[in-house]
């Protein structure tokens, strides 16, 4: 085949260092998902929707046919978080968690995926990041160990 053709969606979520509600500020909320979202497209993975709450957000995008996810999260992070740094003092010490989660969507689940994510402060009226992420490793039968999933 002379062409190499990829449709590989991506469910991207990562919190805060620690937890922390940094994007409390709505405003500043919306200009890191917006801010996010211009780094995948820069990265060549066309973002769906990208939202989250105060302390944690979620991605919903093509993952690009060449570049790697853990490139592509280390470009994510790195910029957006020296981005934010320029938005005023309160944000000066904003920092990601090291670690993300990265999982993979079906087609038939995007449009379910993209609800979720829009819908992130209703949902998180309730549960906890943590407990909403340790359901996503479980629903992916991904095996951790919880002394190494925070920070």
């Amino acid at each position: 085949m002379p062409q190499s053709l990829a449709s590989v969606k991506l469910h991207i979520v990562f919190s805060t260092k620690n937890r922390y509600p940094f994007l409390v500020n709505k405003e500043i909320r919306a200009e890191m998902h917006a801010y996010l979202g211009g780094i995948c497209k820069a990265q060549k993975c066309q973002p769906i929707i990208v939202g989250g709450v105060e302390d944690h957000v979620h991605i919903l995008c093509f993952l690009s046919r060449i570049i790697t996810i853990a490139n592509l999260l280390q470009e994510i992070k790195a910029s957006s978080s020296k981005w934010v740094k320029t938005k005023g003092s309160l944000l000066t010490k904003f920092s990601w968690q090291n670690g993300y989660g990265a999982f993979s969507v079906s087609e038939g689940h995007v449009k379910r995926v993209k609800n979720y994510i829009a819908n992130q402060e209703e949902h998180h009226r309730r549960p906890t990041f943590q407990k909403e992420f340790r359901k996503f490793l479980d629903e992916n039968d991904i095996e951790y160990d919880e002394r190494y999933v925070w920070d």
